[in-house]
Order: C-alpha cells, then structure tokens, then sequence
C-alpha cells in the first residue's frame, strides 16, 4: 500500500503487526506506519516523523549503512517504550515511520536531490514535527538540512555534531560524499560555519589542513578530551546555548563513528579512544531537552559489520529512544 507521500517517500521496508489490544508496551507497538493511516490530514500534528535514508555509495568506506533504517525498524522489539532512568513513557508521543527515501542505484546526485525533496515534504505536510532522520552515511546530512530550509528560507539553522570527524573535506576532490557533508553545507550558503559545534574529536583521523579551514570558517569544535575535562553533558549544554543565541532551529547529527570501537563495531570508520556509550547517551539526552532542536540523524551505522548479536544496531536504536525521551522531558518542562 503506497502513502500520500509517495513517490517522494516509499512505504517502509519492514513493519510489525500492531496489537489489536491497543495495549502498547514495546517500541515496535508504538510506532506507527504511515501505510496504517486512514486519514492524512489528521497526521499533520504528529509529533516524531521518522525518515529512513538508506544511502552509502557516497560513503568514502565500504560502507553497509543502507541497510540499518531496515535494521533499526527490525530493533524495536527488543526496546520497550517506558524509560526507567527519567521515568518517561515515549508512548504518549505520536510518531509515524514515513518510509524510507527512494535511492537510485548508481546516481548519488539523484539519490541527494530525493533525500532534499523527501525532507521538504515532511516539512510541507506535518506542522511542527521533530524528524528523525535513520541514514545513510554522512552524506545524508547535508540534504536533510537542506530540504529543512527549503521549506524554512526565513530561519537560520544551525548544527550540533558527535563525531571523530570534521566532515569538511575539500568538495573538489571528494564529491557530496561522507566525508564533506559540513563543507556541503557551509558552501552553499545554508549553514554558517560560526554555527556548527562538533563535539568528539580525537587523536589521528583529522588532517591539519581540515582543522585549518574549520579556524578559517569559524566552526566550532570541542576534542573529546577537552568535553571530558568540561563534561560531556555541560560541553553540550554550552554548545546549545550558543547555538540558540544565534539561530532559529538546531539539527543534531549523531555520527556513530564517535564512539570507540569497542562499543561500535558496526561503524565502518570506528576508532579507538572514542566516547563511551554512556557518554554519547548523556549528550544526546542532553540535545533533546532543547526547544530549538527540531531534526536529528544517525549515519554511518553498517549492519553488516556489526557482531552476531548487533549491539551497534541496538546502540543506534538506543540513541534514537533517548534523544526521544529528551524531547518529552522538553514538554514536560514547558508545561
């Protein structure tokens, strides 16, 4: 069965069974298709659009990361919707899964354009929504936020990121690929690079040529080493205040790569002396609490290079329900 959004969205690639009880306990209960809705228009006040973004051919890795918004749907069972460290039930959310983008097989410039015109179209038909965006390698950023401001030219976004990352390779020899998704952004004129914060990096895997260009841009960047000292809830904290003096709405990219490569082996540019799964927790919570944080991703998460029991699918799943549980302590906060 195809939606209202199709064809700029395709139906998604896997959905549970909903109980008939109505009794909802477990994520994949809660969480409903888009293909279940009777009525579009009374969609419109949803309040969680998730988007699957299955693109990894401009990964600059071997990259698998097509395959986790499918991954991600399929976790939902393992994950009940209560919270017991904030005492929130995610339930008493709406949310829909709108599907997953449609790829084109080898045009990546095809496979961008679609994700920009998916990402308006979810801006187009629900009111205030928070999107949630499953890629999809980095790449997938860039045309998020560029959809986001096709539909809000008036309003200045600006972006949060965990990442080992600058993610502001030279466009010219690197494409719209994963690993210039910043740059993209910067030079196009939609986001300024005085307001990107990059939150994790470490150690050996940014040239000082990319440090150079984000001094010369303005972006801002904490190492990992210095939000340990500060905290990494407090860096986070100090990154949103900023950010929101400055700008209408903030989008939060989750690059699962920030993490050490023992929490995530399921990352196709993992490192060791990356942040710890308590760590990205904390901070994405954090994220969520914000008013001005309207959109979010998480990239570069490969299912297929994850161990037998997929704890980096779970891990992504996790970080998806938890930056969720911000957004209602949020409202129970402006209540």
């Amino acid at each position: 069965m195809k939606s209202f959004l199709y064809p700029k969205i395709n139906p998604p690639s896997f959905t549970w069974v909903r109980p008939e009880s109505g009794k909802v306990d477990k994520v994949h209960e809660w969480i409903q298709p888009i293909t279940a809705l009777t009525d579009p228009e009374r969609s419109k006040d949803t309040e969680v659009v998730i988007l699957g973004v299955p693109l990894s051919r401009s990964s600059i890795s071997a990259s698998g990361a097509s395959e986790f918004p499918e991954a991600f749907r399929r976790s939902w069972k393992s994950f009940a919707t209560y919270n017991l460290d904030d005492d929130v039930d995610l339930s008493e959310l709406t949310a829909l899964d709108a599907g997953d983008v449609p790829m084109h097989v080898t045009n990546i410039q095809k496979c961008h354009q679609n994700i920009i015109d998916a990402a308006a179209a979810v801006q187009q038909h629900f009111s205030n929504p928070t999107v949630c965006g499953i890629g999809g390698d980095h790449s997938i950023t860039a045309m998020m936020v560029k959809g986001m401001h096709l539909e809000n030219p008036d309003e200045k976004i600006g972006i949060l990121q965990f990442d080992t990352h600058f993610d502001l390779r030279d466009m010219l020899d690197n494409g719209p690929s994963n690993g210039t998704p910043m740059r993209n952004l910067i030079e196009s004129g939609v986001v300024e690079g005085s307001n990107m914060y990059n939150i994790g990096m470490h150690g050996f895997y940014n040239t000082k040529d990319l440090k150079q260009y984000a001094d010369e841009k303005g972006v801002n960047y904490f190492t990992l080493r210095a939000a340990r000292k500060k905290g990494i809830e407090e860096t986070v904290q100090k990154c949103l205040e900023e950010l929101s003096s400055k700008v209408d709405i903030i989008y939060l990219t989750v690059d699962m790569d920030v993490l050490d490569i023992a929490y995530a082996p399921g990352v196709p540019a993992s490192t060791p002396g990356g942040m710890t799964t308590e760590e990205l927790l904390e901070g994405v919570l954090a994220a969520g609490r914000h008013p001005k944080v309207k959109a979010m991703d998480i990239v570069c998460l490969d299912p297929q290079k994850d161990t037998k029991v997929q704890p980096t699918v779970k891990l992504g799943t996790h970080v998806f329900l938890t930056f969720l549980t911000g957004v209602m302590l949020r409202q129970s906060a402006s209540n």
